[in-house]
Formats: C-alpha cells, sequence, structure tokens
C-alpha cells in the first residue's frame, strides 16, 4: 500500500433550497490508501454520487476537509481547484461526457491540451492503444458503441496518471457483455497506472472485485468491508 490519498474528515453537505433542502452527507469520515479501489454501493438516495463528486472537487462540502494528494481541495479556489483536478483527479461518468464534435483521439487528448502539453496526441495515440481503440483513432462518438465511447473516456481520466480516479456506474448505461469488458479494462488499467480508483455502483459483483466495499445509507457509512473506517476513529 502507498498509504493514504484521499481523506475525507467530519464532511457534512446538504443540496436544494428552502424547504426541499436534503442532508445528503452526515459526518462522513474516510481514509483511502493509494492504489487501490473502492468500491461504493447503497440504495437510491443514499448519497453515493454525491460523495464521487465531493471526492472530486465538484461539490463543496458545507463543513469538514477533502484531502486528495495532501491538499485540502475543499478550502481551493475555483481556479487552483480547476488546476489541481485537472492534474491530479480522473472522471468516469455514466453517460461517457465525449465531446460529440470531437474524434476519439481529440477527446483523449484534451487534458494535456489544456495543460499545454506538446506531447498530447501522441499520448492518447498511445492510451487508445492501451485499451484496444488503435484502429478508431478518427472515429467520432456517434460512430462508436458505447462500450467504445466509455472505454475513450477510461483513456481520456487516465490519460494524464491522476492520483485519484472516480467512477459513477461506469457500467451503468451498458449491456451485460459491454459492461464486463469496460469493468475488465477500468481494473486492468488501474492496476497497470498505480492510480486509487473510487468506484460507484449499483452493481454488487462489480463492488465486490474492488479491494474494499463501503455501503451508504441516509447519508452515512453503514458498513466497510475491511472496517477501516472504525479503526480510524478509534
Amino acid at each position: 500500500m502507498n498509504g493514504s490519498v484521499a481523506r475525507l474528515e467530519k464532511v457534512d453537505l446538504s443540496l436544494g433550497q428552502g424547504a426541499a433542502r436534503v442532508h445528503v452527507l452526515k459526518d462522513i469520515t474516510l481514509d483511502i490508501e493509494g492504489g487501490t479501489s473502492l468500491g461504493v454501493v447503497g440504495p437510491s438516495g443514499s448519497g453515493k454520487s454525491t460523495l464521487l463528486a465531493v471526492l472530486a472537487g465538484l461539490e463543496p462540502p458545507d463543513s469538514g476537509k477533502v484531502i486528495v494528494a495532501g491538499e485540502d481541495i475543499a478550502r481551493l479556489g475555483e481556479d487552483r481547484l480547476a488546476r489541481f483536478r485537472g492534474a491530479r483527479i480522473g472522471i468516469v461518468f455514466q453517460s461517457f461526457h465525449l465531446i460529440a464534435t470531437m474524434t476519439a483521439l481529440e477527446n483523449v487528448a484534451v487534458p494535456l491540451e489544456l495543460a499545454g502539453r506538446a506531447d498530447a496526441f501522441a499520448r492518447a495515440r498511445e492510451e487508445l492503444a492501451l485499451i484496444g481503440l488503435g484502429e478508431r483513432l478518427t472515429h467520432y462518438p456517434a460512430q462508436l458503441s458505447g462500450g467504445e465511447q466509455q472505454r475513450v473516456a477510461i483513456a481520456r481520466a487516465l490519460i494524464g496518471a491522476p492520483t485519484l480516479l472516480v467512477a459513477d456506474e461506469p457500467t451503468g448505461n451498458l449491456d451485460e457483455a459491454n459492461g464486463t469488458q469496460v469493468a475488465d479494462l477500468l481494473f486492468r488499467r488501474q492496476k497497470e497506472t498505480g492510480t486509487t480508483l473510487v468506484l460507484v455502483t449499483h452493481d454488487g459483483d462489480l463492488a465486490n472485485r474492488c479491494d474494499r466495499k463501503i455501503t451508504l445509507r441516509a447519508g452515512r457509512i453503514d458498513s466497510d468491508s475491511t472496517d477501516r473506517t472504525a479503526g480510524a476513529a478509534a
């Protein structure tokens, strides 16, 4: 193990306004070791996707600390947070979020282009070859299957060598065969790159492939397969 890569300390978050305001995350403390995979499960509305958004710096907490790679991202301003996220955090969404007017190669190169890297396209070609799409470089998202689009999205998330990779229902929009292929790819590339994976899923079998699994209920950690949250609190 590589020590703690991400940690939530007493995180609380409510969303909505007035009477519609909902307390989504309640006193969440969670320590995630480097190079491991963590599956997050729980019923709808339990706070799974919100937890992922907080870890990725997409949703600021009302209180508590969100520490990624030694930086409390909850305290960063918008510009610094965007730069940090671009350098340290990779994100895979259920609905792919590819840019329709860009080819597979261009979609994967985007993060490195934004970072000013001269080798953006060369690295994108390498990453697409690693995931078996070296022959699909010039295809647009509409010309790719759902499984291929998600593989492109995974390549884009990993191209910057992120410290933390978060994936929100990465197989949720795919049939069983494509979902299995995408899951196999995700875990293979996570091991090959040594990044830390946090995976939200409704699929218990997929979550069980992770090194560790937590269950959220009503905004709290209800169970932890390694009991590390209990150990951290002790």
